[in-house]
């Protein structure tokens, strides 16, 4: 039995995988999964857990290269949203697309991670750095 670390045995297992280029979503409750693109879905309640834990936690053991957002989480959830950019790594480069292109993006994910979050656009596409 695992005593730190990601518990999850399903996300565990996924973080292990994940390789150079790699798409990994962190996503509200809310986001649809594409068919063929892995679902973890932590979301247990409303608000629990929460888009921040999730990928404050996420981001202890990924190394992460870029970080693709909507758009509409600049003016929808804007403060939420500055949050999730004081997580991200220093200096990684941060895109800007329309929610809709977002969507269509997932389908290339890895996995998506669905929390428990209500708040609209909290939604992020991490791509997978190399660790050497």
């Amino acid at each position: 039995m695992l005593k730190t670390g990601i518990l999850h045995p399903q996300l565990s297992r996924i973080m292990a995988e994940i390789r150079h280029m790699d798409m990994l979503v962190i996503a509200d409750a809310g986001l649809p999964v594409p068919k063929g693109v892995e679902r973890v879905d932590l979301g247990w309640k409303q608000g629990s857990p929460t888009y921040l834990e999730v990928l404050e936690e996420i981001e202890k053991y990924m190394v992460t290269e870029k970080a693709v957002f909507a758009e509409e989480a600049l003016v929808v959830s804007g403060e939420l949203h500055k949050k999730a950019l004081a997580l991200l790594p220093e200096g990684i480069p941060v895109e800007y697309i329309p929610h809709s292109e977002l969507k269509k993006m997932t389908e290339g994910a890895k996995a998506i991670i669905l929390t428990g979050e209500f708040t609209g656009y909290t939604n992020v596409i991490l791509i997978s750095g190399c660790a050497y």
